[in-house]
């Protein structure tokens, strides 16, 4: 397994391969859909995961709060869908290197810049919103997360119905789970995954939010 910094910096690469050419292909009145995140478009999603990206670069983050991650959207409301874009491509190649050089302190934006990216795709109907390319890195960093000293996720077994299982949490599993890739995206992520295609259906989903 590579370093877990390697794995940040390649997701990251692989969502700007993969959805910098959907963004440039779409019309700026598409820019406009709503998204799962209340009150923000799918252009406001991007001015968040642009302005991240630049913190990364420069090494000057700020509390990430609602308040501060509105003032930055608020910031590039009114740029043109163009100007947006060139920000955010050379946001993700600088920050890509950042964290390569970061020894895993940046993982956790890697992986959120990945899932906003599942936002983007969602609002627009697109498959495979929440499993697009790079999600077998994404797994591992959920996973790795999972097993940090802070996190209460509970020790779970996750089978994928697409293909292979997933670890959770630290000790013996005490949960066995069973869902698809996307919605157990969903579910760590707090994206309103459809509880009728986890199994066992009773299982308490919210334990398992890791970030939102």
């Amino acid at each position: 397994m590579a370093p877990a910094e390697n794995i940040a910096s390649r997701l990251l690469l692989t969502e700007r391969e993969l959805l910098l050419p959907i963004l440039r292909g779409r019309t700026d009145a598409d820019f406009d859909a709503d998204t799962r995140l209340p009150g923000w478009r799918v252009r406001d999603v991007l001015a968040h995961c642009s302005a991240a990206l630049g913190m990364a670069v420069s090494g000057r983050f700020h509390a990430f709060t609602p308040e501060d991650n509105q003032r930055d959207v608020d910031a590039r409301r009114e740029w043109p869908v163009a100007k947006l874009l060139d920000e955010l491509a050379d946001g993700y190649t600088g920050a890509a290197d950042a964290m390569a050089a970061a020894g895993g302190r940046m993982d956790r934006l890697a992986l959120g810049e990945w899932v906003h990216g599942g936002d983007v795709r969602d609002a627009w109907g697109l498959s495979e919103a929440y499993a697009s390319g790079g999600v077998e890195d994404a797994l591992i960093l959920i996973a790795d997360f999972s097993q940090r000293p802070e996190s209460t996720v509970p020790p779970t077994d996750v089978a994928l119905a697409d293909g292979g299982r997933i670890r959770l949490g630290r000790g013996e599993p005490v949960v066995e789970l069973e869902t698809d890739t996307a919605t157990f995206v969903r579910m760590i992520a707090g994206r309103g995954p459809d509880p009728a295609r986890i199994r066992p259906p009773d299982a308490s989903i919210d334990r398992y939010v890791q970030f939102h």
